[in-house]
């Protein structure tokens, strides 16, 4: 049984709300849910959340305009959509405004569990980085304040003291720190959202390779797509790269389109 996962679910459609709830409750998460918009922003300012789900065509406010608000107030929270195939581009226009997914109906039990172990074993994950980050730093001021003779300033020296390689990835001028979960393009430090942050440890690892759609979602989001559902998602992953990236982002030189078939990063 899992624990410590506590879901919200907004959706108009009352035998969908029901039956997503009932799954994710059977699967051992705690679940909460809403039957509009205005009622679910209500609910996540009272409560805490781990994971949102969240219908993007609803009367009254939609799923576009629930995020812009649910992301304003906590930009942390995981938001995952529910949509049709026509509304996929809404669904990518969601993942520019904040969200972190989205599943495509009619809905997979099993794909719905999937998702929401995969999301929230990433959100543990990264909280796990961060306190031991903090860690890692409070024992290095601690161990030059002790070995630097008196008088000198052991914060000068911290950035001498490094973890080990496998904590960094390099390629050229770019490093990916993999525990701190930022980057620095030619000594310039950029941080990126968590789902593209996973889309450039990807495309650094199989540098200078080429990565078909399909597996850079699939290593970075764990999500299993069709060709098409995957460039989609990938799409606005690669955008944001490049605007952290590329001296000129519409007119790429180190993060390249292969045409028909994923993308390649190229550092020199």
């Amino acid at each position: 049984m899992n624990s410590g996962g506590h879901i919200l679910i907004i959706d108009d459609e009352a035998g969908l709300r029901q039956m997503m709830a009932r799954v994710l409750q059977q699967a051992g998460y705690d679940v909460t849910t809403a039957a509009n918009g205005k009622e679910g922003i209500a609910i996540a300012s009272e409560q805490v959340f781990d994971l949102l789900y969240l219908d993007i065509r609803m009367p009254g406010l939609n799923g576009l305009e629930v995020i812009k608000i649910i992301h304003a107030k906590f930009p942390d929270l995981p938001i995952v959509l529910f949509t049709a195939q026509p509304d996929v581009h809404s669904a990518v226009e969601a993942l520019r405004r904040g969200a972190t997914d989205y599943l495509l109906k009619p809905l997979k039990p099993q794909a719905v569990i999937d998702r929401t172990q995969a999301i929230l074993a990433s959100k543990q994950e990264e909280r796990r980085k961060r306190e031991l980050q903090r860690q890692i730093d409070a024992l290095q001021i601690e161990l030059h304040s002790i070995q630097s003779p008196k008088g000198q300033n052991a914060d000068s020296r911290l950035g001498q003291v490094s973890a080990g390689d496998d904590r960094f990835l390099r390629r050229g001028e770019l490093t990916v720190d993999l525990l701190a979960r930022r980057a620095t393009m030619k000594e310039n430090p950029f941080i990126l959202p968590t789902a593209t942050f996973d889309y450039l440890v990807v495309l650094t690892r199989h540098s200078p390779n080429v990565v078909d759609f399909q597996t850079l979602v699939a290593e970075a989001q764990g999500y299993e797509t069709d060709l098409r559902e995957a460039q989609e998602m990938g799409r606005w992953h690669v955008y944001q790269i490049r605007q952290a990236l590329e001296p000129n982002p519409r007119n790429p030189i180190y993060l390249l389109n292969v045409r028909g078939t994923g993308y390649r990063l190229i550092m020199n």
